[in-house]
């Protein structure tokens, strides 16, 4: 088998005229050199140079492996330079997973960022609802997902997590609603009233609501229930009951409800970024995170 650092001493001596001049370019001895063409011109089965006066000349065969060298060596530059890009993050793949509300809010801009800064990175973005995007980064279908914490199990191992934004949820009333007059409600002050759920199939978004009710004493009584935070605003304008909702998905507020802060406790979603362990020190990630918490 044809050595390529053997073909590009070959492809030296060849442009420089002679084994000296070769030698002296490339950093070596004559001998050395000529000790690596004997070996080449062995593997190649033919002879390569001829004398010419004080010089040399290659044959055909001498000249064939010349141009050939000349071909690897720029591929072999171009696959260094391709995996330098890959190993400083500019160029690759980039599976992002995240909810629909993040998606809204965070996500976006984040990654328009991203593309400026890198913009030779591909991104794998999707929606991931109600499924839950964190079970794609343990499975290593995806390098980042934003996830909602706290929730009943870590993740798995090989997964570390970064902390985005709080996300506090705000009380969500019908607008003639008396509890409407007041600017800041204690948690408690829903217990009798009839509630719109805001997310079906429950997920961990809904378990932090029913923890801090737990909290205050009591459970929400559902009577309607709904799959998005904008439906159970019309539902909630439609005087059917109140709710709880996150700032983060609040949009622009239905105009028939009133926001209102709560508090004792006030129920907080914790966002975070869920990173597979083999992406963690890539420079886009580093780049989306600090992104997404500008953002945040």
């Amino acid at each position: 088998m044809l050595d390529v650092r053997r073909m590009q001493v070959l492809r030296a001596v060849i442009t420089s005229g002679s084994i000296s001049a070769a030698a002296r370019n490339l950093g070596y001895t004559p001998s050395a050199v000529s000790q690596q063409l004997s070996v080449l011109e062995r593997e190649a089965g033919l002879i390569l140079l001829e004398r010419a006066g004080r010089g040399v000349r290659p044959t055909a065969a001498g000249m064939l492996l010349s141009e050939h060298a000349e071909v690897v060596s720029t591929q072999l530059a171009k696959a260094e330079a391709a995996l330098a890009d890959l190993r400083e993050g500019r160029t690759g793949r980039l599976a992002i997973r995240y909810f629909a509300t993040a998606g809204a809010a965070l996500v976006p801009p984040a990654v328009a960022a991203l593309r400026r800064e890198y913009p030779g990175i591909q991104v794998d973005l999707k929606l991931v609802e109600p499924d839950d995007p964190l079970p794609e980064v343990e499975s290593g279908d995806a390098d980042v997902a934003i996830v909602v914490f706290p929730r009943s199990k870590p993740p798995a191992k090989g997964v570390e997590l970064v902390h985005l934004l709080d996300d506090p949820y705000r009380a969500v009333l019908p607008r003639a609603h008396p509890l409407a007059r007041r600017r800041v409600l204690d948690l408690a002050d829903l217990a009798d009233e009839t509630w719109v759920g805001n997310e079906w199939p429950p997920g961990p978004c809904r378990d932090v609501m029913l923890n801090a009710c737990g909290a205050a004493g009591f459970a929400p009584n559902f009577v309607v229930e709904s799959e998005d935070y904008q439906t159970a605003q019309g539902f909630v304008a439609a005087g059917l009951g109140v709710s709880l909702i996150p700032v983060l998905a609040l949009g622009s507020p239905h105009p028939g409800v009133a926001v209102r802060r709560v508090r004792h406790p006030e129920p907080v979603r914790v966002i975070h970024a869920a990173i597979a362990a083999r992406a963690r020190d890539q420079p886009a990630v580093r780049s989306l995170l600090a992104a997404m918490r500008r953002e945040s």
